[in-house]
């Protein structure tokens, strides 16, 4: 065997090794929405506004379009057999990481409102060496209204309530017991079993100074655990002008409030 033709063999090994690799890792995490492409979702589809159900709530996602989920499977992570608390995965959209609650079947699914342009979804299993899947696409309706502010709120233990207040400039007050608000801001759900998130969006936010509180609502029996809320801030989501904040604030017990940001939005 001459030196090229080694070489060519080798390079077909490669290549072949590279798509099994790739392939394992599509099994182990299969995202089935979104998918990459185009696509052209309803101007007027309600996204994300849920049904809480007390006094303990995980996300909801019955009657929801799949347009306006994030779901799929996570196969090692329905295969894992740990003691304790489940491991969440990670869900990394448009570059906001956070945690993702996953069943005992190894199933996700999240609600996500979703504006018009270009969107990365990427998912991945517990642990630091867990399989990944991503999907980029587009949304192609023009009448899709965008995010101009969204708030998300996570946290890093199972089993505990945290709550996502945010006041804007006019008063308007919105948290779990007041999720939508006349000025348009709304609140997603409230998360009370862990790891959330919760998210509030605003397509038009009235100018003036906001203020974003977390507030350790619960712990169930784990009244000493310390919480790490992460509350990430995202204006003008999508456009040349987007900003990201990200901010960790360490929770001791329940009851605690804490105001987290207070920004100005001009």
């Amino acid at each position: 065997m001459n030196t090229l033709t080694h070489v060519s063999v080798f390079t077909r090994f490669l290549l072949s090794l590279a798509s099994l690799l790739a392939g394992s890792a599509w099994a182990q995490v299969q995202l089935d929405t979104p998918r990459g492409g185009w696509r052209a979702t309803p101007s007027q589809q309600q996204d994300f506004l849920q049904e809480v159900h007390y006094p303990a709530a995980s996300v909801n996602t019955l009657g929801r379009s799949e347009s306006a989920l994030i779901k799929g499977r996570i196969a090692q992570a329905a295969q894992a057999k740990t003691e304790g608390p489940r491991k969440p995965g990670t869900l990394v959209v448009d570059g906001i990481a956070i945690p993702l609650e996953i069943g005992p079947d190894g199933q996700f699914a999240r609600p996500w409102s979703f504006g018009a342009g270009a969107h990365g979804v990427t998912v991945r299993g517990p642990g630091s060496h867990g399989a990944s899947q991503r999907s980029q696409f587009i949304e192609a309706n023009p009448g899709r209204a965008r995010v101009r502010l969204r708030v998300v709120l996570s946290w890093n233990s199972d089993n505990t309530d945290l709550d996502l207040h945010v006041v804007s400039p006019d008063g308007q007050h919105v948290f779990f017991g007041n999720r939508v608000v006349p000025n348009g801001g709304a609140l997603d759900v409230d998360v009370t079993t862990g790891f959330g998130p919760e998210i509030f969006a605003h397509p038009a936010p009235p100018p003036g100074l906001w203020h974003v509180y977390v507030n350790y609502y619960g712990a169930g029996d784990l009244r000493d655990d310390l919480s790490v809320a992460q509350v990430a801030i995202i204006e003008q989501e999508g456009t040349l002008q987007e900003k990201q904040q990200t901010f960790r604030v360490p929770l001791r017990k329940p009851g605690e409030l804490t105001l987290v940001r207070s920004f100005l939005v001009r």
